[in-house]
């Protein structure tokens, strides 16, 4: 059976697939990324995990597999196949695309960026499926975003196409690692909502999760942080739908787990506040945390795709 590698690294975790034609996942595994012996041994134990998976497939499938689909968080550049940057896991211009074909012996792989590879997987299977044109905004520790546009991820002349969380929603406001004030992920994210309400109730081990519990039973509290963050991400979301005009708006990361509770006041405030621009529908995503792995397989098809029309006859 003709398959694919499909391995989403993240900061501290590898998820990993053998995945079918259709996305479909075949096998799944995991395994830590081993980020505290060093960026060396990041990339050795994704080299090693894939040629492992290789190894299964073959005996499982009675062949190799075809291709293999990488996504890698950070900066990526996907056409040189390089993982430029990466503040997490500590590497710096590193050609994953050439090592990992040459540790599996030269079969084609596609890299990807972490975030447009879960959204390639719920623009095209998930939540988006159908739509010629999507916006993907994974609410997580930050915030990013992945542009669809006819079945595939836009990606930027530079690399940086969706980053949506580095849109200024609050000029002058909390300072951004990224250099600036008032950035969108500095009051929307799941990881500012968290600080947000730490500070509030006075625990300083509560979480996004934990405020979301407690706007669900009533507390003013956090009933005032939770509406100063959706107030915010509607905010950064209008400008992006202003710049975009997606038809569809999905809606994923640790904060959209709360469902209803952001999801009904989230497109509320869209709502009050669109003008000309057509209100796209507010979907939650549908695949989870099995976006990236999906998304690393569809990328690997695509190659093979892009590849079997290249060889093919004229």
């Amino acid at each position: 059976m003709r398959h694919v590698i499909a391995l989403d690294v993240g900061g501290t975790g590898m998820k990993a697939a053998l995945a079918g034609p259709e996305g479909e996942l075949l096998h799944r595994a995991r395994r830590a990324t081993g980020r505290d012996r060093g960026p060396e041994a990041v990339v050795d134990g994704i080299l090693e995990f894939a040629a492992e998976l290789a190894a299964l497939g073959a005996d499982r499938f009675g062949e190799p597999p075809a291709a293999a689909g990488l996504a890698v968080p950070g900066i990526v550049d996907e056409r040189r196949g390089t993982a430029v940057y990466s503040a997490n896991l500590g590497w710096r211009d590193v050609p994953l695309r050439d090592l990992l074909s040459r540790r599996l012996g030269g079969v084609p792989v596609a890299l990807g960026h972490d975030v447009r590879t879960g959204g390639l997987a719920e623009g095209r299977v998930g939540a988006g499926r159908g739509t010629d044109r999507f916006l993907f905004v994974p609410l997580g520790t930050g915030i990013a975003g992945a542009i669809g546009i006819g079945g595939r991820v836009e990606g930027g002349a530079h690399g940086f196409a969706g980053e949506i969380g580095h849109i200024v929603v609050r000029p002058g406001g909390a300072p951004c690692p990224c250099g600036q004030r008032g950035c969108l992920e500095r009051y929307a994210s799941a990881g500012a909502v968290g600080t947000a309400w730490a500070r509030a109730c006075g625990d300083p081990d509560a979480d996004a999760a934990d405020c979301a519990k407690a706007v669900d039973s009533g507390d003013v509290r956090a009933a005032r942080v939770w509406q100063d963050a959706v107030d915010a991400l509607a905010d950064g979301l209008v400008t992006a739908l202003t710049l975009l005009d997606p038809r569809t708006l999905i809606i994923g990361g640790g904060l959209a787990e709360a469902g209803e509770t952001l999801f009904t006041p989230l497109r509320d405030a869209v709502r009050q506040r669109v003008t000309f621009q057509s209100l796209p529908p507010v979907v939650p995503a549908a695949l989870g945390d099995t976006a990236g792995c999906r998304g690393a397989g569809l990328l690997a098809w695509d190659l093979l795709d892009t590849t079997d029309r290249t060889e093919e006859p004229t």
